[in-house]
Parts: C-alpha cells; structure tokens; sequence
C-alpha cells in the first residue's frame, strides 16, 4: 500500500510478504523461548506438534494472503464475497471461481485455524505460570504499562482480521476463572501475567468499540451476517478507504 508497486512487482513477493516470512520464523522461536521459562507447560511432544501447527498454518496464511492482497489492485474488494466480486464473476471458466474459493478457505478458515489456536494455547499455558504469592512481585514497570497498548493493538487485529472472537474470548474467559481460582489460594498474577491480562482486558474493548463504530454499516452488515458481528480491517479499507489511495 506505502511502498511503490514498481519496487514489488505483483509477481513477486511483497515488503509485507517478506516481513510476514521473517514473523513465520521469529514468532515461533520466541513462543519456544517464552513456554521455556513458564513454570507449568505442556508434554516436550505437544509443545512440538503446536510449533510446527503454528508455522505451518502462518505459512498457509502467508501465501493466501499474499495473493489476495495483490488483487486488490485488480479491483478486488474484500467487503464482498469470493464469489460476488466483479473481477471473479467475469472469469472464464467458471471452475476457476473454485479455485479462488479453495484458496480463500486455506487462507480464512485452515490457516486461520491451525495459527492461532496453537499460539493462544501456548500463551494461555504460558499465563498459568504467571502467579506468586508475593504481592511486591505483582506490580509492573513503567516499560511495560507503555506497551501494553501497542500489544492490545496487535492483539485487537488478530482478533479482528483473523476472525478468531470466539477463540479469544473463550482464552480470555479461562484466564479469568484461572485468576479467580488462584486467588482463593493467596496467589496473585505476578507483572508477565498482569501484562497479558491487561492487554487482553484492552484488546476486548478495542473490538467493542471497533463493532459500534461499525454496527450500522449495512455493507459489512452483508458479509458478516451471523449473530457475532466483527468486521475485517481489510473489509473496511477496502469499502470506506482504497478510493482515497
């Protein structure tokens, strides 16, 4: 979008595709190292098996979205359904259509999936580790409240692009009945915990706030019809903000 289209020429990979590759590899490693030094995790194998789900489902999501981004400049409108778009209904043969419906389902739904339900177990796993009995231990420094709004907003886009509001909620609800039943036993979230729990506290009302901003919308209304409504980022963009760049 920022860069010129000649500097990445739409047969080949993007500056955010390449920041994306170096995500598939950092992200991984620094989920290994964080579950190394919780207190409570999860059997060597499973922790394995969730890592390689992890890259691999970022990878499948890597390569979907890299070519559904790159349409866009052909007039592609992620507002609208695969199979709604203009560009898609002029194609010839129709079975095409197909194909970018499997490569919008590997993109949206298994990438998707196999992504973020790995990552949110890891940190949750993570997070049952984060409790002391000390109450000094349970205050965070001045580093860490001034990001906890850059993770909230990071989060909030996961949520929001991703399309994962019931996977996180549902991890926001175990960390809150975790916090309770630890409490009941004199242990209080030391300041790891307190910064993940913030962050998920922020990042709840980042997308309450995103989905009223949005609630009469009756073009995102359209393609996000069920009884959770949480418009993509890139939906909107493409709707409200692609004709003024």
């Amino acid at each position: 979008i920022i860069l010129p289209l000649e500097w990445f020429p739409l047969n080949k990979p993007s500056a955010g595709d390449y920041f994306h590759m170096a995500y598939n590899v950092i992200t991984p490693f620094l989920l290994l190292k964080l579950i190394e030094r919780s207190p409570k995790t999860l059997p060597r194998s499973m922790i394995y098996v969730s890592i390689i789900m992890f890259v691999m489902g970022a990878s499948i999501h890597l390569v979907g979205d890299s070519v559904n981004h790159r349409l866009i400049f052909s007039g592609y409108q992620h507002h609208l359904s695969v199979r709604e778009n203009p560009i898609i209904k002029n194609l010839k043969p129709e079975t095409l259509i197909d194909s970018f419906e499997l490569l919008y389902y590997y993109d949206e739904y298994l990438g998707h999936s196999m992504w973020y339900i790995p990552f949110f177990l890891i940190l949750f796993i993570y997070f049952t580790g984060c409790f002391t009995p000390v109450a000094e231990e349970s205050r965070m420094p001045v580093a860490a409240l001034l990001l906890v709004g850059p993770s909230s907003l990071y989060y909030w886009y996961l949520v929001t692009e991703g399309q994962i509001f019931i996977l996180y909620i549902f991890t926001f609800f175990a960390m809150m009945a975790l916090v309770m039943h630890q409490k009941r036993k004199g242990l209080v979230l030391d300041s790891n915990g307190l910064f993940l729990f913030y962050s998920f506290i922020i990042t709840l009302l980042l997308i309450a706030g995103w989905v009223a901003w949005l609630w009469n919308d009756k073009i995102l209304r359209k393609k996000y019809p069920g009884v959770i409504y949480i418009p993509e980022p890139w939906a909107f963009y493409t709707l409200h903000m692609n004709n003024l760049h």
